[in-house]
C-alpha cells in the first residue's frame, strides 16, 4: 500500500473576497491567489500583468569580471571553450552561449563531459585536452562552483575560467577570474532561483549590453531558455516565469531547425507547447542524449543551421530515448521483483536496491518511480567490479541528504539536496549502507512521512464548468513553485466505470447531489481499479479544456482517489506500525496491542470472509468492514491467516483480492509463529 496524505489547502475567505474585488479577478481565482501566498500587488501583478522586466545582470556578484574577460577573448581572437553538462538544462546553456559567441565572430568551441566516463562537471584530463587544443579561456555552463582542482589545474596550464553556475557553493570557491552564481554569499541579484540556462542568458544580456541591444535576446534565445529552465524543474517565479512565458511563445515558431525537427519527431506539432508538453515530450528527449549516448548530439541539434542534419539528430536523440524507455523499464522491473520478494526491503524505512551493472543513466528515474510507487525514500545502486553508484529520491519531510550524509564514513562520495541525492560506495559496503541510512531513519521519525496530496480548493460537483480552465490560463506556466491547480471532488458516488483506449484506461462517471461528472483515469485496468459502482470516493482532479466536433467541452482527469471518510493520518501510523512487524522493529507497548489482534478479531474477519466467500475490491473497503479494528490489525490478520493456510492475499496498490482455501481438520491460529515478529521495546 501506498498512504497519501489528502491536504487541502487552507485560504482567508475574506482576503479572496477582497483580492476579487480590487483585482476584478473571478472569485475561484481569488480564492487560489489566496490559498497560494499570492496576495502581494508585486505577486498578483507577475500573474495578471505585462511579463516582468528583467533585472541588471551586473547585479550578479563578477559579472563585470566576467563580460571584461569574454569581451577582451572576443576582440583578441583567443579560442574559447564552453563547458557543459549532459542533461536538458547543460545542453541548452551549452548551445545559448555558444550560439552567442559565434554571432560575435568570437572562436568558440564546446565541451560536454559523458556522463559514464567523466561524470558531472569539471575534470582535470578534460582540461588538459582543451589545453591541447589550444584553448586560452573555459566558460562553465550549469556547472563550476565545485571544480576547485580543475580551475587550479587550468591556470597551471594558462588558461582562465569563467565560471557560470546556479548550484549552492560548497564552501572554497574556484581561484577562476569571475565566479558568478546567484548564491554566492554577497550577490545582490533579486531573484535566485535560475537554471544553468537562466544564468548563462544572464550573462549574455549582460555582454550585449556593452555590444549590441540586449531587449531582443529573449526573442532569440527565449526557446533554448525554456528548454532548459523547463527541463531543470527551477520554481516557475518572478523571471524564470517571464522567459518561460515569453520563451513558449516562441518555441513553436522557432527558426531553430532542430527545435522544429525535435518537434515534429516528438509528435507535438499539431499540440500547444505549453509547460507540460515541453517538460513531458521535449526535454526527456533532450536528456535521453546523455543518459543513453552523448549529449553532444542535443548540442550540435539545437545549433545546427542545416535541415537535413537537423531531422537526423533529432531521430537519434529519439531512438535515444526510446532505448532509455526500455532500459528504464528492464530495470524498473528487475528492482520491483527484488521488492517484492524480500519484505526486509519492501517494508524498510528507505528503499534500497542494487543490481549489477545496472544502467547509470536511468537508476534516478528508477528510484522516482519506486518512491511514486511505494510512497518512501528509494535509492538505486548500480554495482561494477569493487565499486557502486546510485541515485536516490525521497519524500516532503524526509531530508535524503543528511541521512546519506550520516553514512559518508563509508561512502567513497556523495552529494545532492533533500529531495534528491547520489552516492559512490565500495560494493561490499551497501549492504551496511542499507541498514545505517534506515537506523538513521528510525533514530530521526517515529513514524515516515508520506506523499501528500495537495487539493488547492474544494469544489460543489455543480461548480464545474469550462469557465474554470478558461480563468486559469493567467496562471500558466505551469511547473515548479506553480504547479497545475487540482480541486478536490468529495462524497462523490460511482455510477458506471467504463474501459477505455483498448481497455488501459477508464471512463468513471460519478454523481453527487444530482450532478454527475465524466471523469478520465488514465493507465488504470478495470482490474487495478479497486471501486465498484456504488461506491463513495474522493477525487483529486485537474480540469482541462478540450475541443471536440467544434465545441468546447470540460475534460475532468483523476490525479488521486480514494473512500471516502479514509482518515489518512490514524490509517498511516497504524500501517507504519504493520510494517515493523516485517521489519521486526520494535514498538512500544500501546503500539503492539493496536496490532496484536486477538482470537476475537481473527475469527470475525474470517466469519466475514467466508460469509464473502472471498473477497476483490478496496482494501479500505476491507478495512472499514471491522470499526473497531486498525488497519494494521487488520492486515497483521489477513498475514496470519495466510500463513495457516487459510486464505489466499493478493494485493496491487488499493485492491485486495482474499481467496478461501479449503482447510483440513483444526487450526490453531494464535499459535502463529507471525505473532513473533511484534516486538516490544
Amino acid at each position: 500500500m501506498n498512504i497519501k496524505k489528502w491536504k487541502v489547502v487552507p485560504f482567508n475567505k475574506n482576503k479572496a473576497e477582497m483580492l476579487a474585488e480590487s483585482y476584478s479577478i473571478p472569485a475561484l481565482l481569488a480564492a487560489l491567489f489566496s490559498a497560494r501566498g499570492i496576495d502581494t500587488e508585486e505577486r498578483i501583478a507577475e500573474f495578471i500583468s505585462e511579463p516582468c522586466e528583467f533585472d541588471d545582470p551586473f547585479m550578479l556578484l563578477d559579472m563585470d569580471k566576467a563580460v571584461d574577460r569574454i569581451i577582451m577573448a572576443i576582440e583578441n581572437f583567443e579560442r574559447i571553450a564552453v563547458y557543459g553538462d549532459y542533461d536538458a538544462d547543460g545542453v541548452t546553456s551549452t548551445a545559448l552561449l555558444y550560439t552567442f559567441l559565434r554571432s560575435k565572430e568570437a572562436d568558440v568551441m564546446y565541451y560536454i563531459p559523458s556522463r559514464e566516463g567523466e561524470g558531472y562537471g569539471m575534470n582535470e584530463n578534460a582540461v588538459e585536452h582543451l589545453a591541447s587544443l589550444g584553448v586560452d579561456l573555459i566558460i562553465t555552463v550549469d556547472n563550476g562552483i565545485a571544480s576547485v582542482k580543475e580551475v587550479e589545474k587550468a591556470k597551471e596550464l594558462g588558461i582562465d575560467v569563467v565560471v557560470t553556475d546556479h548550484h549552492r557553493p560548497q564552501g572554497v570557491l574556484p581561484d577562476a577570474v569571475a565566479v558568478v552564481d546567484p548564491y554566492r554569499e554577497g550577490c545582490q541579484s533579486v531573484f535566485k532561483d535560475f537554471a544553468g540556462v537562466g544564468v548563462a542568458f544572464k550573462l549574455i544580456y549582460a555582454i550585449e549590453m556593452d555590444l549590441g541591444n540586449p531587449d531582443e535576446l529573449i526573442y532569440e534565445y527565449g526557446d533554448l531558455v525554456t528548454l532548459g529552465t523547463i527541463g531543470d524543474i527551477v520554481p516557475l517565479e518572478s523571471e524564470n516565469r517571464t522567459l518561460v512565458r515569453l520563451g513558449l511563445q516562441l518555441l513553436s515558431e522557432s527558426v531553430r531547425p532542430g527545435i522544429k525537427a525535435l518537434i515534429e519527431k516528438a509528435g507535438v506539432t499539431d499540440r500547444e507547447l505549453n509547460a507540460s508538453v515541453v517538460a513531458f515530450s521535449l526535454v526527456p528527449r533532450l536528456n535521453a542524449t546523455g543518459r543513453m549516448g552523448n549529449a553532444e548530439t542535443a548540442v550540435k541539434l539545437l545549433i545546427t543551421d542545416d535541415e537535413e542534419e537537423a531531422y537526423c539528430l533529432a531521430d537519434s536523440v529519439c531512438d535515444d530515448n526510446n532505448d532509455r524507455r526500455s532500459v528504464e523499464s528492464e530495470i524498473c522491473e528487475k528492482v520491483m521483483s527484488i521488492i517484492e520478494s524480500d519484505e526486509s526491503i519492501k517494508y524498510s524505512r528507505v528503499i534500497v536496491v542494487s543490481g549489477e551493472n545496472w544502467h547509470h543513466g536511468v537508476v534516478g528515474i528508477v528510484a522516482a518511480r519506486i518512491t511514486e510507487k511505494y510512497g518512501k525514500p528509494c535509492i538505486i545502486i548500480s554495482e561494477a567490479d569493487s565499486e557502486a553508484k546510485g541515485s536516490g529520491r525521497s519524500v516532503e519531510g524526509f531530508n535524503l541528504f543528511e541521512a546519506i550524509s550520516d553514512c559518508k564514513d563509508i561512502l567513497v562520495r556523495f552529494g545532492g539536496h533533500p529531495m534528491a541525492a547520489g552516492v559512490t560506495l565500495e560494493k561490499k559496503n551497501i549492504e551496511k549502507f542499507r541498514e545505517r541510512i534506515n537506523a538513521y531513519a528510525a533514530a530521526n521519525m517515529s513514524f515516515m512521512p508520506a506523499p501528500e496530496v495537495v487539493i488547492d480548493l474544494k469544489l460543489q460537483p455543480k461548480a464545474l464548468s469550462t469557465a474554470i480552465p478558461d480563468m486559469l490560463k493567467v496562471l500558466e506556466p505551469y511547473g515548479a513553485g506553480n504547479s497545475m491547480p487540482v480541486f478536490g471532488l468529495y462524497c462523490m458516488k460511482i455510477q458506471s466505470i467504463t474501459p477505455v483506449g483498448g481497455g488501459n484506461h477508464l471512463r468513471i462517471s460519478v454523481v453527487r447531489d444530482n450532478v454527475s461528472v465524466n471523469c478520465m483515469k488514465f493507465s488504470t485496468t478495470v482490474n487495478e481499479f479497486p471501486y465498484k459502482v456504488g461506491d463513495m470516493v474522493d477525487i483529486a482532479c485537474v480540469l482541462e479544456n478540450k475541443i471536440y466536433k467544434g465545441s468546447q467541452n470540460l475534460s475532468v482527469y483523476v490525479k488521486e482517489i480514494r473512500e471516502t471518510g479514509v482518515d489518512d493520518e490514524v490509517y498511516l501510523k497504524s500501517y507504519r506500525l504493520y510494517e515493523r512487524t516485517k521489519t521486526k522493529e520494535p514498538m512500544e507497548q500501546g503500539e503492539a496491542l493496536s496490532i496484536r489482534p486477538t482470537r476475537e478479531d481473527l475469527a470475525e474477519i474470517y466469519r466475514f470472509i467466508r460469509a464473502m466467500a472471498g473477497f476483490k475490491g478496496s482494501v479500505y473497503r476491507f478495512i472499514n468492514t471491522f470499526p473497531g479494528q486498525t488497519i494494521g490489525k487488520v492486515l497483521f490478520s489477513l498475514d496470519v491467516m495466510s500463513r495457516n493456510g487459510l486464505i489466499s492475499v493478493k494485493t496491487q496498490g488499493d485492491s485486495l483480492e482474499i481467496t478461501l482455501l479449503p482447510v483440513k481438520g483444526k487450526v490453531d491460529i494464535m499459535a502463529s509463529s507471525l505473532f513473533d515478529n511484534i516486538k516490544v521495546k
